[in-house]
């Protein structure tokens, strides 16, 4: 990692529990050609990957609903959240882990997926960056129930809907998952459904 304008002081682990949490202490160079030493706080749970599901012909989507307990403690009464199938990369490359995470969560099994694009989701805080992918399917695919994996505590409800409520639900505010708005919209908005 080179960067001319950044040079690296000190890191300190605060947190290796479950990811890593780390408070750096840099010096960053100013437009104006002075340095500044600057500290931050970087949670480092890898990198992921993400898809939305989706049939041309019922014009319909597969979205997940889990309890995500970050939504609990910041106001999410239920803790329960509508979003695309995801996961972490682990030692995958992006490709075979949403192949892998579409079947355990979903339980379709695909085997053509398109990426659309990548980003990442809290630079102010979070070093992860995501991997967006969409993929036809059809009822044909469907191998299990999907639900998750229990040995991860993954207890996944699949929902399958059409588009447009999907779409109206991102506007009532039932959907407010970013990576899953993100994704219904691309499927809008490139016309695909």
């Amino acid at each position: 990692m080179q960067n001319s304008r950044v040079n690296i002081l000190e890191t300190i682990v605060l947190s290796d529990n479950w990811y890593t949490l780390r408070k750096i202490t840099y010096e960053y160079l100013k437009k104006n050609g002075t340095w500044e030493t600057q500290n931050r706080e970087a949670y480092d749970r890898g990198n992921g990957a993400t898809i939305l599901l989706y049939n041309k012909e019922l014009k319909t989507v597969i979205l997940t609903r889990q309890f995500r307990l970050p939504t609990f403690l910041n106001g999410n009464e239920t803790g329960m959240l509508i979003e695309s199938c995801a996961g972490l990369l682990d030692k995958d490359n992006p490709e075979d882990c949403i192949r892998r995470e579409t079947e355990e969560e979903t339980g379709y099994k695909i085997t053509e997926v398109k990426k659309v694009f990548e980003a990442y989701m809290s630079p102010g805080s979070v070093t992860e960056i995501l991997y967006f992918f969409i993929a036809e399917y059809a009822k044909s695919m469907k191998v299990n129930d999907g639900g998750g994996v229990a040995v991860e505590q993954e207890e996944i409800e699949v929902l399958e809907m059409h588009i447009d409520e999907a779409m109206e639900l991102v506007a009532k505010g039932e959907i407010k998952d970013g990576k899953t708005i993100m994704l219904l919209q691309h499927i809008k908005l490139a016309n695909i459904l």
